[in-house]
This record gives structure tokens, sequence and C-alpha cells, in this order.
């Protein structure tokens, strides 16, 4: 049976710069009824362990350091035994949730393979400086955590963060790929590279 694609949707809070919100995030399980792969651990491990159920987690990879893409990675790596990839330039934002380090560094190109499907980071900064996308071409899906949403690019107004920077990774690691490329956001609506071309200025 080939790699599927599965949302969860979990509520908390995002935390930075001294303000709080209440966001709804998307967490992507990428896999088969075998293994899985996770695509950030955001507020309640308990729900993301119980949609993987008894399947091996192979890893779980978060897009970027905000707290609400990585608020229950620890709880949920304790809980499955999977390590926790993340970029090292937003080891300073994780580093404001945890004393722990994540297991692995992150890098553009670093390769992961779940159920048959490979899974290939690109790095795309500017939502934060270690902002990560996982692109697999298989199942013609990239996985933009807050680097590209349905509307537009993610927010820059905040610290750490650039405009001009997302824009540029936006277009030459994003926009480059195959415009039916289907796009699984940190937060609200899936679209397409298409969809997006001309939200992009």
């Amino acid at each position: 049976m080939p790699a599927r694609i599965e949302r969860v949707i979990t509520s908390g809070t995002f935390s930075l710069d001294g303000g709080t919100w209440d966001v709804d995030n998307n967490v992507w399980l990428v896999g088969d009824d075998e293994e899985v792969l996770v695509i950030d651990a955001a507020h309640s491990a308990a729900a993301i362990v119980e949609a993987v159920g008894d399947r091996r987690v192979v890893a779980l990879v978060c897009t970027h350091g905000h707290n609400d893409h990585i608020n229950a990675a620890v709880d949920f790596r304790d809980a499955v035994k999977a390590p926790i990839w993340l970029n090292p330039a937003d080891r300073m934002l994780w580093d404001t949730v945890y004393d722990v380090a994540p297991d692995h560094d992150l890098a553009d190109g670093t390769t992961f393979e779940v159920a048959g499907t490979t899974l290939r980071a690109i790095h795309t900064p500017g939502h934060s400086p270690g902002s990560t996308s996982l692109y697999a071409e298989a199942l013609n899906a990239v996985f933009t955590g807050d680097t590209l949403f349905h509307g537009g690019p993610g927010a820059t107004g905040r610290s750490y963060s650039d405009k001009p920077t997302i824009l540029a990774s936006i277009r030459t690691n994003l926009l480059t790929l195959p415009p039916d490329t289907t796009v699984h956001t940190g937060h609200g609506d899936t679209t397409t590279i298409i969809a997006e071309t001309d939200n992009i200025s």
C-alpha cells in the first residue's frame, strides 16, 4: 500500500515578542499501516500519539522552531522513541521552550524514507532562519510549515523573520516545484503551487 497523508489539527497558543495568540496547527503524518513520519508536534502529544497508533515513527521533523510547532515535541519523542530533527538556525527558538537539544540537525537536502516514499528537506528561511519545507515528489506534495500558506507567504513581522528572505525562498525553492504540487501548510487550508504563484509579490 502506498504512503498516505493524514492531518491532525491541534489547538493551543503561540508566543513570541511578548505576545500570545490562540492558534490551530496542522500536524502532518506521512506513511502507511506500518510506519509513519510526523511533521511538527504541536500542542498535544497525546493527540498525535493516538493518530499514530501502533505504527513505528521513523522521525519527527520540525518545520521551524516557533513554540506552537514544537511544544509537544519532547513529550511525543519520549512516548514513541523517535528522533527529533530541527534546522540548527532555529535553536534560539527551540531553547526558549526546552533545555534539551533536538536529536539531529535538519539541513537542506536531508532525506527521509517512509513507506517507500522519500521526503527531501528544502531550506526555506524567512519566517524564521531555519524554516524548512519537506517535498515528497512521489506524493506530489510539499509540507511548508509557516513559509507558504493558502493566500501567500507566512508572517515576517516578528523577531528573526524577514520578508525579502521568505519571498526569495518561495520563489526559488517552492514555486519551482511542479505547478500542481499540493501544499500542506502549518495552519489552515491546503493549496497548490500554481494557486499561490500570483500571491507572491
